[in-house]
Formats: structure tokens, sequence, C-alpha cells
């Protein structure tokens, strides 16, 4: 049951992160989302009525025990360590502006027909 609601959580949106409230690697990870203009979903574990299942749902899928516990496009990037090496690589954002949660401006912009 927690595994199929953590799988349809992490489904329904383009960057999902399962966080805790009092989480500084949690809280870092939000962070450097919020930074970048990207749009993401955080399930917070410890307000969660079900959160205890939903972890270890989570632990039983992605081998990752530890929060946070970040997705992109469906797919897990790990936990902050592993966020954050992706953004320092320069692969975070290309990933999440791909996944439609960063708008670029040049997405954004109307064009003007010459005349």
């Amino acid at each position: 049951m927690a595994l199929e609601k953590a799988k349809e959580i992490v489904a329904s949106s383009p960057v999902v992160v399962f966080s805790k409230t009092y989480c500084p690697f949690c809280a870092r990870v939000k962070q450097l989302l919020a930074q970048l203009g990207a749009s993401y979903k955080a399930i917070e574990l410890d307000v969660e009525s079900d959160g205890a299942d939903l972890q270890s749902a989570l632990a039983e899928w992605t081998g990752q025990k530890t929060v946070p516990n970040v997705f992109v496009k469906g797919e897990r990037i790990g936990g902050c360590d592993a966020t954050m090496a992706m953004h320092d690589g320069g692969k975070l954002v290309p990933l999440l502006t791909e996944a439609g949660a960063i708008v670029t401006a040049s997405a954004t912009a109307t064009t003007t027909p010459s005349l």
C-alpha cells in the first residue's frame, strides 16, 4: 500500500523530494531547488500520517533509508550529496529543465513576427 502510494506520488510530479521538516540536508536540497527556480513537490514524512510507512517503502524500493530522497522525471537521483554533486557537475539544471520543473526565459518568450 505505502509502496504504491510512493510510486503514485513520484509519478504525479516532475520533481519530488521526500523530506523531513527538521532535516538540514533536506532543507539544503529544497533551498537549492528554490534558488534554481524549480517547482517541486515536497513530501514531509514527519508530518504525513503514514510517513514512517512511506519511508520504509522508499527504502525497500530504492535501497535508500535516509532523507532527502529526490526524484526527477520518475527517476531517483539520490539524496543531498548526490543532488549537490549533480548540480556542481552542471547536470541538475538541464535535467530539471527537461522535466519541465524549470521554465527557461527562451521557453516562455513569445516571438514577434518581423515586419
